[in-house]
Parts: C-alpha cells; sequence; structure tokens
C-alpha cells in the first residue's frame, strides 16, 4: 500500500477548504467583520450654552482627557460670550445651531419663524468662527415636531442631531453628579453610535462634575469620541 496517498489526500482537502473560504470572501465581502464596524463610537453632544460658570469647566475637562466635543448654542448667550464660542472652535469642537432665542412659542411660530431663528443663530456663530454650521438641534428634540419643520430645516441643507443617550440632567431631581452618570450609562440605546446629550448652561454644575467620569467609562470601553 502506497502511504503517501493518505497524505496527499488530507493535503488536497486542506488546499479545497482555502480555495473555498477565499472564494467565499469576495464573493460575500459583507460576511466578513471589518474593523469600522466593530468599532464603537461616542459623540458627546452640550446643549444651551455658552455660559461663564459651566462651559470653561467642560472644555478644560475635555482637553485634560483629550476628547472632542459638539455644542449647541444658543445665539443670546453666544453674543454675550464671543470669547467662549472662539475657544470652542480653537479648541477642535463643532458647533451646531441649537436656536436664536430659545423661545419655543416665537421659533416654532412657524416654518419660516423657525428658518429666521436658526440663521440668525448662524449668523453669530459666522461671525465669530468666519464660516457657518449645518449642523441643528431642534430645542425638544425634533421627535414630536411638525413634519413640515423638519423638511424646512433640511431643504435649507441643516444636518438635523438628535440623541440617543443623556445625562437626563434638564429631568433628574436633586441632581447629583453621581445620578446623571448613572443616567448616561443606563440611557443608551445604541451602544455602536453613542449620541450622548448634556447640557452646558450655567445651572448645569452638576453636569460638569459628572463628565470626566463618563467619559473614562467609555474610554474603559474601547469607544471613541468623535465630532459631529
Amino acid at each position: 500500500m502506497n502511504r503517501k496517498l493518505p497524505a496527499l489526500a488530507a493535503v488536497a482537502l486542506v488546499l479545497a477548504f482555502f480555495v473555498a473560504l477565499v472564494e467565499n470572501y469576495f464573493s460575500h465581502p459583507s460576511a466578513v467583520t471589518t474593523f469600522a464596524e466593530e468599532q464603537k463610537n461616542i459623540y458627546l453632544t452640550f446643549d444651551d450654552g455658552p455660559s461663564d460658570r459651566v462651559t470653561p469647566v467642560i472644555l478644560d475637562i475635555l482637553k485634560q482627557e483629550k476628547v472632542p466635543a459638539t455644542f449647541f448654542v444658543v445665539g443670546t448667550q453666544a453674543e454675550k460670550r464671543r470669547d467662549l464660542l472662539k475657544r470652542i472652535f480653537d479648541e477642535g469642537h463643532s458647533l451646531g445651531v441649537h436656536s436664536y432665542s430659545h423661545i419655543y412659542n416665537d421659533i416654532y411660530a412657524s416654518p419660516s419663524a423657525l428658518l429666521n431663528d436658526i440663521e440668525k443663530c448662524n449668523e453669530v456663530i459666522c461671525s465669530v468662527t468666519g464660516s457657518y454650521t449645518h449642523l441643528y438641534r431642534f430645542p425638544g428634540g425634533s421627535f414630536s415636531v411638525k413634519p413640515e419643520f423638519i423638511e424646512t430645516v433640511k431643504k435649507n441643507g441643516y444636518t438635523v442631531v438628535d440623541w440617543n443617550a443623556s445625562f437626563m440632567d434638564s429631568e433628574i431631581k436633586d441632581v447629583t453628579a453621581g445620578k446623571l452618570y448613572t443616567a448616561a450609562l443606563n440611557t443608551v440605546s445604541n451602544p455602536k453610535r453613542i449620541v450622548m446629550l448634556a447640557h452646558d448652561a450655567t445651572d448645569k454644575t452638576e453636569t460638569a462634575n459628572a463628565l470626566k467620569e463618563v467619559i473614562r467609562h467609555f474610554k474603559k470601553k474601547g469607544y471613541v469620541f468623535k465630532k459631529l
């Protein structure tokens, strides 16, 4: 009996397996998970600022932790704090429009009133940074906004940004940094791409107090911090 035959047969089977594997890869590349698909991203976003009391603390923490964020600003606040608006921009963060007045009855009076409010805020941003932003967050979010308002915003070149996780710093009573930390972790609805809502208005000191631990938690979990 030729003992080389079983060995040759085994080699042939192995080669056939690898050929089939390669053919399957090129015919069905989506079946192979890529690094990009495995990467987990988080976008920190802050609404209602800038404020003298909270925004600088948040910016200091972001710098220390070397993570970017996106600030959705209120025009009336930004006009009075152009230095903070410039600091946000100069330190590499993104700016978006949240509103000019943040007065719901005025903003949502009509689609044209909404657009005028957005553009007035964007003029403030451009006057400081030299460029307009295409990012927009509806006051209260777009979840309950009439479709015609959303259509108006999008037709005028804006990207509407909502959120799928939150510090709950506008909802929690008797707020503490610990409660906000817990909320930030427990409200995540899409663990692959987190858009985290927080606020940097003047009364949100506990948000700033919770921020560093929230950042460090998601770093430990392997998340990559990005700006919009």
